[in-house]
């Protein structure tokens, strides 16, 4: 009995050491695509933002982006309370390419860390377009532990890491990013300049046709022709007196 229950034992130590070295053996099983509207609705309080992103197309972006470049993207994702916050109506305003632009502007073409927000050079360029001509910049500022985004219109601080696998971050940000091409406040236009007809436009009376004017010109012309008059009597007189010492 002991000899058999010996056998057994060692057979049960054999078969485990088998299976074991089977196991450790076989690759591990392939992770899936990365999907990012999954990743969102795993989080939660992102509904408003998966919605969007499915009816634009922005989520296939992402996951083809994703799976076929080794750069890796970066997220800004807003909660449903920063969509709320916005003004009534203002996402029913946009048009679709609008609404593209705005999810592309919360896209860095590249993977960042929260510690490589540090060392970024701003201005930060997003998937919307290039920011050198001022209509998608996106600035990031730093203080310890906490990041700011700004995007010319408004400004957001990243909360939390939401996801991150060394090729996708997605942080979560407490406003909507407003970007300047799509919401900056239009230029005041200027005021015309006024016509030679408008009725406001006093025309200036030349001094030479003013009555007050014709007066004071006539007599000043009269004092200077008294005033010769006057020199020319005193040099005859003189001329007189001159002839009469002479006789």
């Amino acid at each position: 009995m002991k000899l058999f229950s010996l056998f057994l034992l060692i057979f049960v130590l054999l078969f485990s050491t088998k299976t074991l070295a089977q196991t450790l053996a076989q690759p591990p099983a392939p992770a899936g695509p990365t999907n990012i509207t999954k990743i969102l609705e795993k989080a939660g309080q992102f509904t408003t933002l998966i919605r969007l992103m499915k009816t634009t197309q922005v989520a296939d972006q992402i996951n083809t982006a994703l799976n076929n470049s080794n750069q890796g993207l970066t997220v800004f994702a807003p909660t449903d309370n920063a969509f709320s916050s916005l003004k009534a109506g203002i996402l029913n305003s946009l048009s679709d390419q609008e609404k593209v632009s705005l999810l592309q502007f919360h896209i860095l073409p590249n993977f960042l860390t929260m510690s490589q927000f540090q060392t970024v050079s701003n201005p930060l360029r997003t998937q919307a377009g290039d920011s050198v001509d001022g209509e998608f910049p996106l600035n990031v500022t730093t203080s310890g532990n906490q990041v700011n985004v700004s995007s010319g219109v408004n400004d957001a601080t990243v909360a939390n890491t939401i996801y991150t696998d060394n090729q996708l971050a997605v942080y979560e940000v407490d406003k909507v990013l407003l970007p300047l091409k799509i919401f900056a406040s239009p230029a005041p236009a200027s005021a015309p300049s006024p016509s030679p007809s408008s009725p406001n436009l006093k025309k200036k009376t030349p001094v030479a046709d003013s009555p007050v004017a014709g007066v004071d010109a006539s007599a000043a012309t009269g004092k200077d022709v008294l005033a010769m008059h006057g020199i020319l009597q005193m040099v005859a007189f003189g001329v007189a007196m001159v002839a009469t010492l002479r006789l």
